[in-house]
């Protein structure tokens, strides 16, 4: 665990849990900035706890964020309950606090960024599998500056 956890100070690391990837960003609170990291790619429908070991060792966060998943009307369905068990999993093996924050449309959010990033550059952006692991970052990302900005 890091000492520089005064109140305020803290490195934050933020996952968007899904079942084949999971985009994961970094943040300060200092700064109020979070950026997209990488995307841990999942192995038979399970976490690479291996992965996201080594992400925690290199990053050494104060505290980690995870975007609930839950419908727009705010009800929880499957991917909520395993959402929380991922959350669950993330405290007790790195014990580090883990907070929760509504994350509705944070995918479809990082995708428009995602096109938006293309046309910038001139270029038509497509989802497909090679961009589908920046999504799952920037869907991080804006799930991690959603919770800095709280």
């Amino acid at each position: 665990m890091n000492n520089h956890s005064t109140a305020g100070e803290r490195v934050v690391l933020a996952f968007d849990f899904g079942l084949k990837r999971i985009g994961v960003a970094i943040g300060h609170e200092q700064t109020g900035i979070a950026s997209p990291l990488t995307t841990v790619i999942a192995q038979n429908n399970h976490p690479n706890w291996e992965a996201i070991n080594s992400l925690i060792n290199e990053w050494k966060p104060d505290a980690l964020v995870l975007g609930l998943p839950v419908h727009m009307d705010g009800s929880e369905h499957e991917m909520t309950i395993l959402t929380r068990k991922f959350g669950q999993q993330l405290a007790t093996n790195f014990r580090l606090p883990v907070y929760e924050i509504d994350e509705r449309l944070s995918s479809y959010e990082a995708e428009e960024q995602l096109k938006n990033r293309g046309k910038l550059l001139g270029k038509k952006t497509s989802i497909n599998k090679k961009n589908k692991n920046k999504i799952d970052e920037i869907a991080a990302q804006i799930i991690l500056q959603d919770w800095l900005n709280q």
